[in-house]
């Protein structure tokens, strides 16, 4: 088999639809991930460049689930080189939870849903996938957001589910080196996506844009560009790194 064997999480749209394609792009083999959208997912797979691309499916909140679709990505693809977790909870469908607005029953499952996803879902798939990666030097790519550092007061649970996956991304950065692994992040702001396009639409959408200085938001494909380079061979001296990708929207010091 020619090029690197790949598993993209949440990859059926959005960041991680334009995540597959640059890697398709490159002679990369594509798992696709998904958890509801299994069209979605065989379109992709299907119209990306290059051969060997397949389809997986876990919800990441079951962590039997999770490690049997990273079992069938390596034995599928004949292995693992890429890890990239883009999978993520956050938008239209999930309801915000200022903490005076909910009972304390909603809140804790809004923490729940966004924890076990965003963050458990993450680190189980890591640690399900790093016996695959071990044996080949592979690279790690977590996608966080912008809201780790800055907040998201209406969304507390998923500014502190990125927080926190980006100190494990650094601890992992530190304990995998030894094996050859790489972990690496980047950090957008809002990313024109199916996640996004409530907020985005005015007259909000047009306060978030003016957020940066180039009045804008991120196209998928420049995020998958950083998230690209980050796992290629060149960039292991990147790994423990966030890379922050928001336009300049929000300066962390």
């Amino acid at each position: 088999m020619t090029g690197r064997a790949v598993l993209v999480t949440g990859a059926s749209r959005g960041i991680g639809r334009a995540v597959a394609t640059a890697f398709a792009e490159s002679g990369d083999r594509v798992a696709v991930h998904h958890r509801d959208s299994a069209p979605l997912a065989e379109q992709l797979a299907s119209a990306l460049p290059g051969d060997g691309h397949i389809v997986v499916q876990a919800d990441l909140a079951d962590p039997a689930a999770v490690q049997a679709m990273v079992d069938d990505a390596a034995a599928r693809l004949g292995g693992l080189d890429v890890l990239v977790n883009n999978a993520g909870v956050f938008g239209a469908a999930d309801d915000a939870h200022p903490i005076f607005d909910q009972s304390y029953e909603q809140w804790q499952q809004q923490w729940h849903r966004t924890i076990d996803v965003n963050l458990f879902g993450v680190a189980n798939t890591i640690w399900c996938a790093a016996r695959h990666l071990r044996d080949r030097g592979g690279r790690i790519v977590n996608v966080s957001s912008r809201g780790a550092f800055r907040g998201e007061p209406t969304q507390p649970a998923y500014g502190a589910s990125k927080a926190g996956l980006n100190s494990l991304g650094q601890s992992l950065a530190v304990a995998l080196a030894p094996y050859g692994i790489t972990v690496a992040t980047v950090a957008p702001g809002f990313v024109e996506t199916d996640m996004t396009n409530e907020h985005l639409k005015a007259p909000r959408g047009d306060a978030i844009r003016a957020q940066s200085p180039f009045n804008r938001v991120a196209r998928p494909e420049e995020i998958a560009a950083a998230v690209h380079w980050l796992a290629s061979p060149e960039a292991e001296w990147a790994s423990g790194t966030i890379v922050d990708l928001n336009g300049a929207s929000y300066l962390r010091t």
